[in-house]
């Protein structure tokens, strides 16, 4: 099958076969490898990519679900200029990462929340994350970075997600 669909904000045209998931048409077709193969089930996060904004997990989501819409993942988040997002600035600035499995997609889920929630407790950032898993960190230094990305946004005129083309 044809697809048309929007990738971190350029047009793109390609032939799938239908029962091709979306993490796997990002990595192998595209080359976008951000989005991370960890479970096939849904239950790690570590595929999360944004789909019109909303996050979703790539490992159950057809390529063909995303025709005619905007997919965005962890690459799509730097500017042209290679300046990172607010948000994953702050895993960098607040160490919110140890092995980095599961950072791309925590940055796409805390991008987000964010979004959705520009100034969240701690507790919603809890409850935000919840379907995304680190075996590493023990999740306080990633509660920390959104929280700081929060913040970091407050104060400046970027809006959460505003970085994601759609």
């Amino acid at each position: 099958m044809e697809i048309k669909l929007t990738v971190n904000g350029t047009t793109r045209s390609d032939e799938v076969q239908p029962r091709l998931l979306l993490v796997h048409y990002l990595r192998e077709t595209l080359g976008l490898r951000a989005a991370n193969v960890g479970c096939d089930t849904t239950s790690c996060g570590a595929c999360t990519v944004l789909l019109d904004g909303e996050s979703v997990k790539s490992c159950t989501v057809l390529a063909v679900q995303a025709n005619g819409r905007s997919v965005t993942t962890a690459e799509g988040l730097v500017a042209e200029d290679g300046t990172m997002s607010a948000v994953q600035q702050a895993f960098r600035e607040n160490h919110g990462l140890q092995c980095g499995f599961c950072t791309p997609g925590m940055v796409m889920a805390a991008t987000s929340l964010l979004a959705e929630n520009p100034h969240p407790t701690e507790q919603q950032v809890r409850e935000g994350l919840e379907g995304n898993f680190c075996r590493c960190t023990g999740y306080h230094n990633i509660v920390r970075s959104v929280l700081a990305a929060a913040d970091k946004l407050s104060g400046s005129s970027e809006v959460p997600g505003s970085e994601v083309t759609a």
